[in-house]
């Protein structure tokens, strides 16, 4: 898309504005990238809470509270099509340690209020009383990808009571991180009026954004991982999927085999690797779909052979491609 150079100037002024709140978090907090997997609703919930935010996504505790005790965030959004949390991946060994925390399941109202919205409601719940019911309630799961979704239904049935926040207060986001909330809430409102993407902080779109700006493409405004949708265009209609990590190694989640044919309509696959921390772009490579799709589908069979040799079933259709997956293709390409 073909911005004037007083957008530009705006946009990456933005962008620096995000970058320098970035800063913040992960000199006085070590939380490195608050802009992915949803980090920065966590510290919109510990900012309600009090509570204080901890390094790392997957894997490990989201937040302390006053008195040093290690809490998981879930929330979910009004926007959303699923009104309840989810548990994706569980295991026997990860439920069982789930007495050593707590949790705070939470909802965001972001339709009622200024983007990204606010938490206006939620349920403190005791890591124990999510062990006991989730070691029965997962047993009757069947699907591969060990998914559980537990409903403000659910919790009512165990005894837990919602606790509502003061939205007048909320809504000024009062608290430890009320100036990097209200940075937040303004500069992505004036990013999405410069670029027309809807709610650019959410579903990877603002590093696809620092892509397309390289290549001159324009970012698809609809959020989502619908069959059919595409990251990006340009200027002749040309569609483009894009892959963004902070490293050499491009992950496909979800890849079904509808999802590799939709990837064979795309001009090009853009394998990107941005520097997420400051917000710029570091390497920007492509290659033809006609070629990387093969290799997705020979590596998620092999995966799967793998897997059933040892009596296990592939559970998540998902495969990583690295630089040296890609460099031997003939359509390869450095664009930046």
């Amino acid at each position: 898309m073909d911005y004037s150079p007083e957008e530009l100037a705006k946009i990456n002024e933005c962008l620096k504005d995000l970058a320098k709140i970035q800063l913040f978090f992960r000199k006085n907090y070590g939380v490195d990238d608050i802009f992915s997997n949803s980090k920065f609703y966590e510290i919109i919930i510990a900012n309600q809470l009090g509570h204080s935010p901890i390094p790392g996504h997957s894997g490990s505790r989201d937040a302390k509270d006053k008195n040093g005790n290690e809490i998981e965030y879930k929330h979910f959004k009004e926007s959303s099509s699923n009104h309840s949390w989810t548990f994706n991946d569980f295991s026997d060994n990860l439920i069982s340690h789930m007495h050593e925390y707590s949790f705070v399941f939470s909802h965001v109202d972001d339709v009622n209020y200024k983007y990204p919205g606010i938490m206006d409601w939620y349920y403190l719940v005791d890591g124990a009383v999510m062990e006991k019911y989730l070691s029965v309630a997962t047993q009757k799961i069947q699907n591969s990808r060990k998914m559980i979704n537990v409903s403000p239904r659910q919790l009512e049935s165990l005894g837990i009571r919602k606790q509502y926040a003061n939205t007048n207060i909320a809504k000024t986001y009062e608290g430890t991180f009320k100036e990097q909330l209200l940075g937040i809430s303004n500069i992505s409102e004036k990013l999405e009026r410069l670029t027309g993407v809807d709610k650019i902080l959410t579903s990877n779109k603002l590093y696809e954004l620092l892509v397309a700006l390289k290549l001159n493409h324009k970012v698809n405004p609809e959020n989502g991982g619908r069959l059919g949708a595409h990251d990006a265009e340009d200027k002749f209609g040309n569609t483009y999927e894009y892959k963004v990590y902070k490293t050499r190694m491009w992950n496909f989640q979800d890849i079904s085999d509808a999802v590799l044919d939709k990837y064979l309509l795309d001009k090009k696959i853009v394998l990107a690797v941005v520097d997420k921390e400051n917000l710029k772009v570091e390497e920007i490579y492509s290659a033809d779909p006609s070629e990387v799709v093969p290799v997705l589908r020979r590596k998620l069979q092999a995966k799967a052979a793998a897997l059933a040799a040892k009596g296990k079933e592939l559970r998540r259709r998902q495969i990583s491609l690295s630089y040296s997956d890609v460099t031997s293709l003939d359509s390869f390409m450095k664009e930046y």
